[in-house]
């Protein structure tokens, strides 16, 4: 039962609101990720071999545009769950993410290991 001030068949703010807190997450995510990506090109010109820092740079601009993308989707979603009183449904973009993420991590790490190496 809907508390009486509400009107009925409406969601909750609080799941709507928790929603867009998410979706900001998602972007403040996809906007970090990206100036790494641009701080990497700047600032580690050569990062293990010449071919290094535009690799890195670009799966981390490329991750941060999937973020973003994919907090939307998931906020899109979520809303029409919320509003259709459904379980919310269960999100891709978490796991393709973090993959990406340990990928550019594990790339760094040989391309660090390399650079290292050389010295």
């Amino acid at each position: 039962m809907p508390p009486a001030d509400q009107p009925p068949g409406h969601p909750d703010y609080r799941f709507t609101l928790a929603n867009e807190r998410t979706l900001l997450a998602w972007l403040r995510t996809g906007l970090a990720l990206v100036a790494g990506g641009v701080a990497v090109a700047e600032f580690a010109p050569d990062l293990g071999a010449r071919w290094g820092s535009t690799a890195v740079s670009a799966a981390l601009v490329l991750t941060g545009l999937v973020s973003a993308v994919g907090g939307y989707l998931r906020w899109r979603d979520n809303e029409r769950a919320i509003a259709a009183d459904r379980p919310l449904p269960p999100s891709r973009v978490v796991p393709a993410v973090v993959a990406a993420v340990v990928g550019v991590l594990l790339v760094v790490a040989v391309l660090v290991a390399v650079e290292v190496l050389r010295r």
